[in-house]
């Protein structure tokens, strides 16, 4: 299927991990991506992964600077001619810990990249072509934001936020623009390790499927959120996780 034929797509942290196969999904798809990420040398990896200046075009930068996000929109718009669809996947977590004991520092800039980011992204493709041309956006929570998670407590709660702003915006936005969420539980990407290095299997098998995320179970879903098969889904957060937040809530 080339679902998203002649659509442009922005996908944020895309250098590795989730974003990256959310990148390849879509480029499997048809779409042009403009990537971001910190470090141009991973980001020019990507690009040849994903096949290349035709499907796809790096921007280094941090995803809360408003000069790096103006200067990707820019470049989308310039290089594909248009900026049909947005993945908001940055995120960062630098504490690990109570979160009585948190510092306050840290949970600015956890806030500050999750959320705030997050918006920041959507109003500059708003006002730079969705607001006249319609499109889709996706943000990508946790199910940390949808259950508590102890030891990551401002994490969670910055996607707990980002999940409230998914459906607030939906109505906002409607019904030229969807806005849709998606909440991961443990996916086995670099951002994740710490989470299951180790303990793999003593992990998964408290899933109902007994294994772990892989980015493509993500991406796919991803794609769906974006197309036009999702046409009637706005406002809505998809939990993607093999089953554990059902066994967590029965126990």
């Amino acid at each position: 299927m080339k679902r998203f034929e002649g659509k442009t797509a922005i996908v944020t942290g895309a250098s590795r991990g989730i974003g990256l196969a959310i990148a390849e999904r879509l480029v499997s798809e048809g779409a042009r991506v403009v990537i971001t990420g910190r470090t141009k040398e991973t980001l020019d990896e990507a690009v040849a992964r994903l096949g290349g200046p035709a499907h796809a075009l790096g921007v280094a930068g941090k995803a809360a600077d408003p000069a790096h996000q103006a200067d990707t929109v820019r470049q989308a718009t310039e290089a594909f001619g248009s900026v049909d669809l947005l993945v908001n996947n940055t995120g960062v977590n630098p504490v690990y810990g109570p979160m009585i004991e948190l510092d306050l520092e840290a949970a600015r800039k956890i806030v500050e990249t999750n959320c705030l980011a997050a918006l920041s992204w959507i109003q500059r493709v708003h006002g730079a072509w969705m607001k006249e041309h319609g499109g889709s956006i996706v943000n990508v929570a946790s199910v940390s934001g949808v259950q508590p998670a102890p030891m990551i407590g401002m994490y969670g709660a910055s996607k707990a936020m980002l999940l409230s702003m998914t459906e607030l915006l939906a109505v906002e936005l409607g019904p030229d623009i969807r806005v849709n969420a998606i909440a991961p539980a443990v996916v086995k990407t670099k951002f994740a390790t710490a989470l299951y290095e180790g303990r793999e299997r003593e992990l998964a098998d408290a899933y109902p499927l007994k294994r772990l995320g892989e980015p493509e179970d993500i991406g796919s879903v991803v794609a769906f959120l974006l197309s036009a098969d999702a046409g009637w889904i706005t406002g809505q957060n998809v939990v993607i996780d093999g089953g554990v937040t059902l066994v967590a809530a029965a126990s």
